[in-house]
Parts: C-alpha cells; structure tokens; sequence
C-alpha cells in the first residue's frame, strides 16, 4: 500500500499544532485535522476528539495512520464512518489481507469491517467509490452486488466490469433485493444472454429497465415474446415502440395493442421499410375512425368482438380461412381476428379458445391448431401471439409431426372445452348468487 510521504512539521509547527489539538476551538481543530502535513501521532489523537466534525476531517485525511482509521470505522457517527469508508475504499485495489505487511492487513480488515457496517450509506459509499474500478478485489464487488440494499447493490450491478456473466445471471435467478434485477437490466451493453433470463422473469419493472436500456443486446425472438405479452403491461409499450432495432413483424404486432400516437411514431420509424410504414400509417387511421381503445390494460381482449368473429366466419364460408391467412394475421400482431380464425377453423367455441389463452396453454393451443388442420408452423405461431408464451416454453416439432399423441391432443381439447362451460356457469351464477336473500 503506497503512502505520499510528507516533509516532516517544522519544530515551531508542530508545537503549535498540539496546542491547538488540545486546547483549539472546534473550527481550529477540524481544519487541522485537514492538513495534508499533519503528524500522524497527532491525527492519532484528534481520531478521539469530542466533537464529530473533527473526527470527520480525520477520516477523510490521507496520512491518518490505520491504527487511527480501524478505531474510526467503530466511531457513533455515521457521517465518519461514510468519510472513511470513501478514503479506505480508494485504496481497495492495493489491499491484500493476506499481506504480511502488518499496516497494509490492518487497512484490509478495516474495510472489511465497513462492509459490513450496519449503516446503509457507509456501504453505499464504497460502492460509489469501487463501482468501475477494474481492479478492485472481485470478493469486495461481489459482497456489494449481492447487498439487499440497492443504494449499495446497484453501482456495482450496473457498472461494476468485475461482474461476469455467470454472476449476474445467478443474481437475476435469484435475487438479494427486489431492485437487483432492475438495476442488471440497466447495465450498458447487457449481453443477450442476460436479457433472455430478464425477458423470462414475471419482473415487471426489471424487463421495463431492460426495454429502456438502449444498448442493452435483446435477441428478436425474445422481442417478440415480449411484445406478445404486452397487451397485459402498458409500462412496456413505449420503451418497446423506440427499441433501436425492429422488425417489420414486430412493428405490425405493436400498433394491434399500444395507443395511437405510439402507432404514429412507429410510423415514422426510418428504420422500418415503406410497406410496413404504409401499413402503421393505415392503422392509425382505423384506431381514430374507429375509435379503438388506446391501450388495453388487462387480458380482456379475449372473448372476442362480435366482428372479428363474424369475419373468420365469413373467411371460413369462402373458403378463405387457410393456414397462409392465418399466419398473415398473426405477423400483423392481430390477437382478436387469430382467436377468432382458430375458433372458427377448430369448429369449437371462442370460448374454448378464450380458454386455452388464459391458461397460457401451450398444449393446448397446439391440440386447437391440430383440430383445426394447420400445421406446427401455425401452432408455434399461436402459442406465441395468444399464449404469451417466450421462446422456450413454445412447443415445438419437426415438419410434419407433433409434440403431442392424438389421444393427448384429443384430451386437452375436452378438458378445455370443460372448463370453459365452467367458466361460464360461474360468470353466468354469480351476480345471482351475490343478490340478496329476498323475503
């Protein structure tokens, strides 16, 4: 640990300076407890004086010797505490606690004892201090990141380089504190790995960090699982809708769910190619002739309006409502008139399908697009737009086959069918059951 060695105090200095350590005021003494020059058996001394401020100028002051910090790192106030723990968190990188050097071990044992101080902001302090270091000992990063409090937990977690990917996806699987994975999701240039195992947390706020996180890397296929749960969470729509990159499929899927002047700036997006922009363009038009609801605040976008359903209907009787339709939907982001070509082309309630969405089930859903004589393509697809699946709960088979027996396909379509009857008998019994007794 490497120390700025001072001229020694002139005599006359130095006699003056006690005086003043003993017999000072409170203002005389704080400021010689500033002096760059100060006698280290001097600082020792003024490390117990009566009044705080002194001892806070002690703190912070570079040639206090450790015997004197390792008594400060015990002191009431906590305004000292914090002073020191910056001073001693700066030298962290030249620590070891292993030294043999007996000074250099007792500073190490001193911030260690700071670590663990009870007060918030002295571990608050460290952190602020170490947070970009890319030397600071990797345990001490470690024992910050994994703090409950995110004053201390978040500089590191969002800036700290120590950090590897391994750590920080033990952190979001199992977090200390209910902002650590939030401020994960903040970090510049998260890696895609970590945004997939964010996407895939129920972490609101955390995935609406890591939608904000501009350079934060975010695979399409977990964009667009997002995407397909958003109509359930408004805080998602415009950090969604000003994501650097987007697909034109994405773009589609967005304007079916956010509010118009979201579907005017995806429009204007330069990113996205002229159909697509026509289409965004169209869209806004629809929402303000037909006045569709700006934002959708909950998962009742299903059961579905009579219109969407009267239109799969009409498809069907044509002889229209083909897989290739269906699809073309789905990439457009249009949940009602999927659910309404599926209940069609499954020749089952919509109902049934309402059903199968609730529940988030994927072998469901993937039973309904058997009935319906789409292919897994198809089922995929649903799974995704309707389910709000992500990637890695999606079912999936090769070409030609199916995750799923016949007789399991056939199951989950009764067992579906059930509950939807019985979600109906409950609606359908209880206001009844909520009236009073009359008599």
């Amino acid at each position: 640990m490497s120390t700025i060695r001072r001229p020694p105090m002139r005599a006359a200095d130095y006699e003056d300076a006690k005086r003043i350590a003993r017999h000072g005021s409170t203002d005389e003494r704080a400021a010689l407890a500033r002096r760059a020059d100060m006698a280290p058996e001097l600082l020792f001394y003024l490390a117990a004086d009566r009044d705080s401020d002194v001892r806070v100028a002690v703190a912070a002051n570079g040639q206090t010797p450790p015997q004197a910090d390792r008594l400060l790192a015990d002191d009431a106030d906590e305004r000292v505490r914090v002073a020191l723990a910056r001073k001693i968190a700066a030298l962290a990188p030249q620590l070891d606690p292993n030294s043999q050097d007996r000074l250099q071990k007792l500073t190490a044992e001193t911030l260690a004892r700071l670590v663990r101080d009870t007060a918030v902001q002295v571990r608050a302090a460290i952190a602020e201090v170490v947070k970009s270091m890319p030397d600071a000992p990797r345990d001490l990063v470690l024992a910050l990141a994994q703090d409950t409090e995110i004053p201390v937990a978040g500089p590191v977690l969002e800036l700290s380089p120590l950090l590897s990917t391994e750590d920080l996806l033990a952190l979001v699987h199992a977090p200390p504190g209910p902002e650590t994975v939030s401020a994960i999701a903040r970090r510049p240039h998260l890696n895609e790995t970590v945004s997939d195992a964010i996407a895939q947390t129920a972490n609101s706020p955390a995935i609406t960090a890591l939608l904000r996180n501009r350079s934060a890397q975010i695979r399409e296929a977990t964009l667009d699982a997002l995407i397909a749960r958003a109509s359930e969470h408004v805080e998602w729509h415009e950090p969604l809708v000003h994501r650097p990159h987007l697909s034109a499929r994405a773009a589609r899927a967005l304007s079916a769910i956010v509010a118009e002047h979201l579907v005017q700036a995806l429009a204007t997006r330069p990113d996205l190619d002229p159909a697509t922009a026509e289409f965004l363009r169209r869209q806004v038009v629809k929402q303000i002739a037909w006045g569709t609801p700006s934002v959708p605040t909950h998962r009742s976008d299903l059961p579905l309006p009579v219109d969407a359903f009267a239109a799969a209907g009409e498809l069907k009787s044509r002889g229209r409502l083909t897989e290739a339709h269906l699809l073309a939907a789905a990439d457009r982001g249009e949940v009602r008139m999927v659910a309404a070509m599926l209940a069609r082309a499954a020749d089952v309630a919509l109902s049934v399908v309402e059903r199968a969405a609730n529940l988030r089930s994927a072998k469901g859903l993937v039973a309904l697009c058997w009935k319906a004589g789409f292919s897994m393509r198809a089922a995929a697809s649903v799974q995704g737009l309707l389910g709000r699946l992500p990637p890695d709960a999606i079912l999936a088979a090769p070409a030609g086959t199916w995750p799923l027996t016949e007789e399991e396909m056939r199951w989950h379509l009764a067992f579906l069918a059930r509950e939807s009857a019985a979600a109906q008998r409950h609606q359908a019994t209880a206001p009844q059951a909520m009236q009073p007794a009359s008599g």
